[in-house]
């Protein structure tokens, strides 16, 4: 349990703390964009004012420099910081990021994107880019320091943190950071914690302890040396849009099925406790139907619909580069396209293996097709899945904690999307990792109108103190 005057200074304290989230959601650190670079180091500069004033060793880490719409430029610092250092205490390493997705107000947001906006109606909920993903964890973390700061109580534990303003933009570099910093500044760390994650659903908190990762992939079909008229040249040549739709068709059926041959066969079994695991948590088919806006789920079991969306395989078809797409009817052969599709990749299904017996599906499909063409398989990016041990001790003193501040147990769950920075962190240092969601299931991240409900907020700062306090005494 953690210290009772930490949990009263945190309900005597809301205000401020929504104060401190409002002023981080005003700073537009969009990471993908290069209009905003200044912003983004903007945003590591007051996180870093932030820490130090509360008492955290910290400062920016330069991670070298990327091409951004054709530019070159710095990739966004790594601010690491570290407050106490008692060898009798354990020591945590968090986790965050302090950059966010792209948002603009005419894309239907209800309120500007990056000025934090209480709902007039009166719900509690907090709109902006950014608060729930991944800056109102991030700010919670700050808040937790705040408290014991002001209230002169030492920390449970020793912390150290690591917060990078390039999660949104593939986390580049960070891995060489990671093993660069190994046996210096990530010296000693006992388990980590990361909180970029959500609930399930909009009411039961849940500990998640696996991901799905992910290998995204691009067709390339070329053919005729420029676009063609579709009325003098229909009908005379082989078209790369043609053979692209057929090869498209060829990777995934109306249900779902994955039609490469071997990638089923390449699935961990279920096990007792795992289906255990999947029957115990907290989801009813509405929870999707209202998430998703419509009742178009393949099943509607529970198990199979969890089951679909955490612990299997899914290939996703994404789009068409290339193709004419404005309004009106042109009639143009596209000479090249590009169709783009994933496979959500599970444990015993890897990078390596699954891109394997994707290229050589495609190449062999296309033979068949008998195009003078010309067509290639490639894989643009990639993150492993990732599993971790839930009966480790971090994950007990989560629960305590989960129990201590929500009244009920949490449910364990597996997250179908990728953060794949989770994997190397777990790899790299060979630490458990936790994932401790503060937002709920339906707050919108990458999403207009994101928001964060300020119950969550609050009793999400309570639950990472609460941790620290559990962790401490955990065996």
């Amino acid at each position: 349990m953690a210290d009772p005057k930490f949990l009263k200074y945190v309900d005597e304290h809301q205000e401020e703390y929504i104060q401190r989230l409002a002023k981080a959601v005003s700073i537009p650190s969009v990471s993908g964009n290069l209009s905003y670079v200044k912003d983004v180091e903007a945003m590591g500069d007051f996180l870093l004012e932030q820490l130090t004033t509360l008492g955290v060793t910290a400062e920016k880490r330069a991670i070298g420099t990327h091409v951004l719409e054709g530019k070159e430029v710095d990739l966004p610092p790594v601010i690491i910081g570290q407050i106490g250092n008692d060898p009798k205490k354990k020591t945590l390493l968090v986790y965050g990021h302090y950059d966010v997705q792209p948002a603009l107000k005419e894309d239907g947001w209800l309120y500007p994107p990056f000025e934090l906006t209480r709902d007039p109606k009166g719900t509690g909920k907090l709109y902006g880019r950014g608060s729930t993903d991944d800056k109102g964890p991030v700010m919670g973390w700050l808040n937790v320091l705040e408290a014991h700061k002001n209230l002169g109580i030492p920390l449970p534990v020793n912390m150290k943190m690591c917060f990078e303003g390039m999660e949104e933009n593939g986390s580049e570099n960070l891995d060489k950071f990671i093993a660069s910093e190994k046996d210096k500044f990530f010296t000693g760390v006992d388990c980590m914690c990361i909180s970029d994650n959500y609930w399930l659903d909009t009411k039961t908190p849940c500990l998640t302890y696996g991901l799905r990762g992910i290998n995204y992939y691009e067709i390339r079909i070329s053919g005729p040396g420029a676009d063609l008229h579709s009325g003098v040249f229909g009908g005379t040549v082989h078209e790369p849009m043609t053979d692209l739709i057929l090869l498209m068709s060829k990777l995934v059926s109306p249900t779902g099925e994955i039609l490469i041959p071997g990638v089923k066969e390449q699935i961990a079994p279920v096990t007792e406790d795992e289906r255990k695991k999947f029957e115990a948590i907290h989801f009813e088919m509405k929870d999707i139907h209202g998430a998703v806006g419509g009742d178009q789920t393949i099943s509607e079991d529970t198990v199979t619909t969890l089951m679909g969306r955490m612990r299997n395989p899914s290939l996703s078809l994404h789009g068409i580069e290339g193709a004419f797409s404005a309004p009106g009817s042109k009639t143009v052969i596209p000479a090249s396209v590009k169709g783009k599709f994933s496979i959500r990749l599970v444990p015993n299904l890897g990078i390596k293996s699954t891109t394997e017996l994707v290229v050589k599906y495609i190449n062999d499909e296309f033979k068949k097709i008998g195009s003078k063409n010309r067509m290639e398989c490639v894989l643009t990016h990639g993150g492993e899945p990732w599993i971790a041990d839930p009966n480790h001790y971090s994950y007990r003193a989560a629960h305590k904690a989960t129990e201590a501040v929500y009244g009920q147990a949490p449910d364990y769950t597996r997250e179908g999307g990728s953060i794949p920075v989770t994997l190397d962190f777990a790899n790299i240092l060979n630490l458990n990792v936790l994932l401790l969601p503060v937002g709920r299931g339906d707050d919108g991240a990458h999403s207009t109108n994101e928001k964060i409900d300020t119950d969550n907020y609050i009793r999400g700062t309570k639950l990472l103190g609460t941790y620290m306090y559990e962790l401490a005494k955990a065996e």
